[in-house]
């Protein structure tokens, strides 16, 4: 399984983003993938959960970087996840990266990295003041 994160760029602070996350191939048992998240790490910083789209709710669950600003959905099939940014701040600063598991882990589980087994090359965002 490989995923490609996309969409980052440079940002003046109030603006919007939409980063994109698609996931090609299967894994060893054919699996689809049963959570899609993203994180964020900022320079100096460690990796922040940001939030997850899980494919057997058909929801999205929130870290709280990302409430009241950010946004996560899905695309058709369960291979794409988006991260809708809106009121960018400089603090957002960071590389958003995307991970995935074909597990359905419990909700106490998302945040922490070592519950997804892919991860993304991550894509830069900066926000300017």
């Amino acid at each position: 399984v490989q995923l490609q994160a996309s969409g980052g760029g440079l940002v003046q602070a109030g603006g919007s983003l939409r980063l994109s996350c698609a996931a090609s191939g299967r894994t060893s048992s054919g699996s689809d993938m049963g959570v899609m998240a993203w994180f964020r790490q900022g320079p100096g910083k460690e990796r922040e959960y940001v939030g997850v789209f899980r494919w057997s709710t058909n929801r999205p669950y929130y870290g709280d970087v990302a409430k009241g600003r950010f946004t996560i959905s899905r695309g058709y099939g369960k291979n794409t996840v988006y991260l809708q940014m809106n009121g960018l701040k400089p603090e957002d600063t960071a590389v958003y990266y995307c991970a995935a598991s074909a597990r359905n882990p419990i909700l106490s589980m998302f945040p922490d990295p070592g519950t997804y087994d892919y991860w993304g090359q991550g894509t830069l965002v900066t926000v300017s003041s």
